[in-house]
């Protein structure tokens, strides 16, 4: 078995700069971590995880708990995270909590108990969870929601922007009425989408009045909170739905209930969908950066596990509007 000596001598740097690597550190020098990594794939060198474990009194395993593994989002998310933690020589353990916050305590347990390298949450709200985590000496990173009541490293997109936008597009496309369908209140990204939605309607002369239906972000709450909006008094004549499952659910029920997109109803979606080019009408959506928030999320948690001290992080990225048939009226 090639040791961590055997790679110094392959790559041409001391033992010191190999270990510094292969824990993900980000202060050596670009063509020397290339050389290192060179070395690693050519002799097949894999790290003595009992030694490792025995150094750092926790596993070389990273927890990513999310909120909802049938949600398309999570995937190219998740990949985001594993490729920089391959690279850095951890290994993820995935975690479902099914947006139960009595399932999320139970795998933060399991993770605190197992002294897991570091976390990785999309929190369901749980505050009993997050308290358990900010008291504990484990890195943790969140990641498409906000922590609830606790400061941590964080990754998220600008939400209450990203509504805004999306707002703002059904208002100048001619939609008056324009509704919102959001997850559940207490939830971030729940909240800041609403948020931005009513900002945009705020802003108009004469203000528009907001028409909003809470549930959860699943796709059947979609389609019974758009059957809700379709039975109200103030029919809305567009809407605003703030996940992908949800608006799933959304289109169904229009479709049930045979109401035209866009003619008697525009239709925004938040998050992108695989498939929004290729229905038709095609659907516009706010695409997130999704890769891009896991390769950030686990960037941040190599960082951590290596300096554990210093104020938290916190990276807000981009989203965009991609305009296509459902709202263009």
């Amino acid at each position: 078995m090639p040791t961590i000596y055997d790679v110094a001598r392959e790559a041409g740097v001391s033992a010191a700069t190999v270990s510094r690597v292969l824990n993900g550190a980000r202060t050596v020098d670009p063509a020397m971590v290339a050389r290192v990594l060179t070395a690693v794939r050519e002799l097949g060198y894999r790290p003595n995880a009992v030694a490792r474990n025995l150094r750092r009194s926790r596993t070389t395993l990273w927890a990513v708990i999310i909120s909802d593994i049938g949600n398309p989002f999570f995937t190219a998310t998740v990949r985001g995270v594993e490729d920089v933690a391959q690279q850095a020589g951890y290994s993820v353990v995935l975690c479902n909590s099914d947006e139960d916050p009595a399932k999320e305590e139970t795998y933060v347990a399991a993770a605190l108990s197992e002294q897991m390298a570091g976390v990785i949450i999309a929190s369901s709200g749980s505050a009993k969870a997050a308290k358990s985590l900010l008291e504990s000496p484990i890195p943790v990173v969140a990641i498409d929601r906000q922590l609830p009541r606790g400061e941590v490293d964080t990754v998220v997109v600008d939400n209450e922007a990203g509504a805004r936008t999306a707002t703002r597009h059904l208002l100048d496309a001619g939609y008056r009425r324009i509704a919102c369908i959001t997850g559940p209140e207490g939830v971030s990204t729940a909240d800041l989408r609403l948020r931005g939605y009513t900002t945009a309607l705020s802003a108009q002369q004469p203000p528009a009045e907001p028409l909003v239906a809470r549930t959860d972000f699943r796709e059947q709450g979609g389609y019974d909170a758009m059957e809700s909006l379709l039975s109200s008094p103030e029919r809305p004549d567009a809407v605003f739905v703030a996940n992908n499952l949800m608006t799933v659910g959304a289109l169904r029920c229009l479709a049930d209930r045979e109401v035209r997109v866009p003619g008697e109803m525009g239709v925004v979606g938040f998050d992108e969908i695989p498939w929004a080019d290729l229905v038709r009408p095609s659907l516009t959506t706010v695409a997130q950066p999704t890769y891009e928030l896991g390769r950030m999320a686990a960037r941040l948690l190599v960082d951590r596990i290596a300096t554990p001290a210093g104020r938290p992080a916190t990276v807000v990225l981009p989203a965009e509007l991609r305009p296509r048939q459902s709202s263009a009226r």
